[in-house]
């Protein structure tokens, strides 16, 4: 029998294995990708896009395309009994905390697209049509059996398996781990529309009630919406028991405005789940996106998370592969991304109890106090500064993870934290550092930017394989952020995640770092 050999095998080609896919194409690394569809989703599915996940597509020339693709959510307009309550302006939202301070709406399936066209750009394919139908692992790796479109068997062996197969997962089942959680008894519903009405393309559209919400989001095209909201209570019937005609009069009767709904390519009902696993990996193999964790749709987290989780696991998984790290390192993808998963059900779920909760206090807050205030409230930078990381999805941090090095040092930025935006001569600092590496960054008075220039030499001549170095001189806003007029280090993981901070500006405290988590 013939035997496909690669480094990883992933399941899915979905929005988190395609982009599992291009970072270790940007590592690298070998992969086989199986999909049991014929091709990228047709269907729009999620919609926002996270300044961290664009900062992701960064690296590999893709925020760009992305935003030229998409629409900007310039602003959020409230809308309570067919009349405007209340507007926030979020065009710029996250002003000084990211290169992209807003989110993004580019539906799924152009997201998936884009990946597509990086994976095949790169001489890489996907095996569309091609379905999992079991795998098991030893020691050594990971052997799957799939069925390919010719209705064959096929044998492929890899050193690390990665499950992107969605809610319903084949590879967690097959591991047997747990996917507990809750269900919310609303019955939502999603389309893709024409809307012809009297208000501006340039916005987010929320509609409050006291009992249900429902919101236009922009697409790119006249008139094109992404409409989504909530049945009330009243009406929990099961999906398959609503046609799309109930769907067009609920809106008309919740919104509360004069509208007509027409060209509508594609819509869906679905009731909400709130679930994650005990564990994000078992032996060699590993899950990633919806097969590991499912929440509401509140702040657009779910494909970004997946997103996410592909890119903190590559470069672990390079790594190891490429024998510079040992197989401990991959422990940390389950530590780091667990806790996340678990953050991110939290506060997925406040959301969207505030968005869609039917309790007589949450309804009266939400249709009565919140939308004449929303646009103050927003302006407000102290607002935006805790509000822009949680939602962007740039506060993720990994301070209490066993990859962060705290030091005395350290100030309102800690270890675990993404490094802050901040630009250098006019350019995000991010620009500097696209190569799939370890960055040390020193940060430097002007009159000692030769001393470290040498230091920088140094350190190459001794991790050049593992890292590059930058002098980066201390700016006001540098000095700002981390709270010092002094020299220091920042040392970077691959995903621009801050290791360690200190004030030795040698290459000491990076061997020390490296040497005890088997980093050579």
């Amino acid at each position: 029998m013939n035997i496909i050999n690669t480094d990883v095998i992933i399941i899915g080609a979905g929005p988190t294995g395609l982009s599992l896919a291009c970072q270790l194409i940007r590592h690298g690394i070998d992969f086989v990708l199986v999909e049991k569809n014929d091709t990228v989703t047709r269907f729009s599915k999620a919609i926002g896009v996270q300044a961290r996940t664009l900062e992701i597509y960064d690296q590999i020339g893709l925020a760009q395309p992305a935003i030229q693709r998409g629409t900007i959510a310039s602003r959020v307009r409230l809308i309570e009994g067919g009349e405007l309550r209340g507007e926030m302006n979020l065009g710029n939202f996250g002003k000084d905390l990211s290169q992209y301070p807003y989110m993004l709406m580019l539906e799924q399936s152009k997201n998936e697209e884009l990946l597509y066209d990086f994976v095949r750009r790169h001489g890489r394919d996907v095996r569309w049509n091609t379905e999992l139908e079991s795998f098991s692992q030893d020691a050594t790796g990971v052997t799957a059996h799939i069925k390919t479109p010719s209705g064959e068997s096929e044998t492929i062996r890899g050193k690390y398996l990665v499950g992107c197969d969605g809610a319903s997962s084949p590879v967690r089942r097959g591991l047997g781990l747990t996917f507990a959680g809750s269900t919310f008894e609303r019955l939502f519903y999603v389309a893709d529309a024409r809307v012809d009405w009297d208000l501006p393309h340039d916005a987010l559209h929320v509609c409050l009630a006291r009992e249900v919400f429902v919101a236009f989001f922009p697409m790119p095209g006249e008139h094109r919406y992404r409409v989504v909201g909530t049945f009330p209570e009243s009406k929990n019937g099961e999906e398959g028991e609503v046609v799309y005609e109930e769907i067009e009069r609920e809106i008309k009767e919740q919104a509360k405005l004069k509208l007509e709904m027409s060209d509508v390519r594609w819509f869906s009902l679905y009731k909400v789940h709130s679930r994650r696993v005990n564990k994000f990996s078992e032996g060699r193999c590993f899950l990633a996106g919806d097969s590991a964790h499912i929440h509401s749709p509140a702040g657009a987290q779910g494909m970004n998370t997946g997103i996410g989780d592909a890119y903190n696991l590559a470069w672990k998984l390079a790594l190891v592969v490429k024998g510079i790290a040992a197989e401990e390192l991959l422990d940390t993808y389950n530590e780091e991304r667990l806790a996340n998963a678990q953050r991110l059900l939290e506060s997925t779920d406040r959301m969207f109890e505030f968005a869609a909760g039917s309790h007589w206090l949450m309804s009266f807050i939400r249709t009565t106090i919140f939308p004449p205030v929303a646009g103050f409230v927003a302006s407000l930078e102290t607002f935006s500064k805790r509000i822009f990381p949680l939602i962007s999805q740039i506060g993720i941090n990994y301070r209490n993870a066993s990859l962060s090095q705290h030091t005395a040092d350290e100030r309102e930025v800690k270890a675990g934290d993404r490094l802050p935006y901040f630009e250098v001569d006019g350019r995000s600092i991010f620009e500097q550092l696209k190569q799939p590496k370890f960055h040390l960054l020193l940060f430097s008075r002007r009159d000692r930017e030769d001393v470290c220039e040498d230091v920088c030499e140094d350190f190459l001549s001794w991790y050049g394989h593992l890292a590059d170095c930058h002098v980066i001189p201390v700016n006001a806003k540098v000095s700002e952020l981390f709270e010092t007029e002094d020299e220091f280090c920042v040392f970077l993981r691959p995903d621009n995640q801050i290791a360690f901070i200190s004030s030795e500006m040698s290459p000491r405290p990076v061997g020390e770092y490296l040497q005890a988590r088997n980093i050579s």
